[in-house]
């Protein structure tokens, strides 16, 4: 058998090797998992965890959100909700400098609380709003930025799918989880566009000269809003005033989504059939992702349990002669190496059986208010290279642009996350308000 300290040692360089080889993420935490165990346990341990293992990490029934809060997406982008959004955003904020990628994050804000995909938010605005921003004279990287650094709305404000992963793995009500998002959601959209207001005017080069349009043209767009609002009230506000769980506002927003589509959609006429299946197909693809990084990621975080790495390190946390509030702020700068090179989803499950009971059980801060964060660190993770998953997807979208200059394009809205978290991490209130006043607590 190994010691436990020098087993954990050596499984940092096999996951980073197994990586590097090109093995996904899933696959190398599972494997070194398992050789982690065997190595502290023994085989019979190592096959025992790994039959057993699997089941345990997924058969929860807080995860049926994810899936239908990722075809709910996919239903409201083919009834044609964040096209409506983007021309609304467009014609209200036209006069503005920058007003075309104002118009992105609005859209994108809007479009999150339908989606809950940050891949999936990025990947629609991407299409829609780069082609629109380059033909009017944007620069490209900073269009990609903008995109890249909008789509991350969508797991800020909810529905969000790593919020409610974050709720499902540490055990923390997943309706209050979920409605934390809106205040801090509403702020990252605040900071984003004043941010970009203080960028156009030091680089005026950088946005083309305002558009124009009519007041009647603007309120006419309004009209487009109405599919947003009913899925964000219905789902959102119905788990606010307690009328559904989570698993059940998730079930009534993908059905009165997919009735949208049905009855309203802008789909070619003999199409809504294979429009209908591409969304299936593409919630299974990215359940499957999902579910997968959390059994690869559960098989390791079993392995640290075990090697009680959890347990060392909260000793070691709690005789550092720091404050309770520089030591949360050190938890949280270790998610910025993490997201150069782990999604969000092996990111929390790796954390938080460490992190999770030093902050609130030992420290005692809001395990609400810590999700914040944790969240608002997994966005930073999707524009930092090397693996930004949101680079990634736009790089597939727009093909003429390199990646290298699209991570360049992001470096500005890196700053502004970074004003956004210290703003969340003084002022806890902001992610505890609206939970604090729902029904029930």
């Amino acid at each position: 058998m190994v010691e436990p300290g020098t087993a954990t040692f050596i499984s940092i360089f096999v996951v980073l090797f197994l990586m590097w080889i090109g093995l996904p993420i899933y696959v190398s935490l599972g494997i070194t998992g398992i050789l982690g165990i065997m190595a502290l346990k023994g085989p019979y341990m190592a096959l025992t965890v790994l039959k057993v293992s699997p089941y345990v990490s997924t058969a929860n029934y807080l995860l049926a959100v994810i899936p239908l809060f990722i075809i709910m997406g996919h239903f409201a982008f083919k009834a044609g909700i964040s096209n409506d959004l983007f021309s609304i955003g467009r014609k209200w904020f036209s006069k503005l400098p920058g007003g075309l990628a104002i118009a992105t994050f609005i859209a994108s804000a809007g479009f999150g609380a339908c989606c809950g995909s940050s891949v999936a938010s990025a990947a629609t605005m991407g299409a829609i709003a780069i082609p629109e921003m380059r033909a009017l004279g944007y620069d490209r990287k900073l269009a990609c930025g903008i995109v890249a650094a909008s789509g991350t709305l969508a797991i800020m404000i909810p529905p969000s799918v790593v919020s409610v992963f974050y709720a499902s793995i540490n055990d923390v009500s997943a309706g209050a989880q979920l409605v934390s998002g809106i205040l801090p959601g509403i702020l990252s959209v605040i900071i984003y566009v004043i941010g970009l207001l203080f960028l156009t005017r030091i680089h005026p080069s950088l946005c083309p000269a305002p558009e124009t349009y009519t007041w009647r043209e603007r309120f006419a767009s309004l009209k487009g809003v109405w599919g947003m609002a009913v899925l964000f009230f219905l789902v959102i506000g119905g788990m606010y005033i307690g009328w559904f769980t989570p698993t059940e506002a998730a079930s009534v927003g993908a059905f009165v989504a997919l009735l949208m589509v049905v009855l309203v959609g802008r789909v070619a006429k003999g199409k809504l059939g294979e429009n209908i299946r591409s969304c299936f197909l593409d919630t299974l693809r990215t359940t499957c992702m999902v579910f997968m990084i959390l059994i690869g990621a559960g098989l390791y975080a079993k392995f640290l349990t075990l090697a009680q790495v959890p347990q060392v390190v909260s000793m070691w946390v709690g005789g550092l002669p720091l404050s309770p509030w520089m030591i949360v702020a050190l938890f949280l700068v270790v998610y910025i190496p993490l997201g150069m090179f782990m999604d969000t989803f092996s990111m929390l499950i790796i954390t938080q059986p460490i992190m999770f009971p030093i902050v609130t059980a030992q420290l005692g801060f809001d395990p609400i208010w810590f999700g914040v964060l944790c969240v608002k660190m997994a966005e930073v993770g999707l524009m930092t290279p090397p693996v930004g998953l949101n680079v990634y997807v736009l790089a597939g979208v727009v093909r003429d642009v390199p990646m290298n200059e699209i991570f360049r394009g992001c470096f500005w809205f890196l700053l502004f996350e970074a004003v956004s978290i210290v703003v969340l991490f003084m002022f806890p209130v902001i992610s505890t308000y609206i939970p604090m006043t729902m029904y029930g607590r």
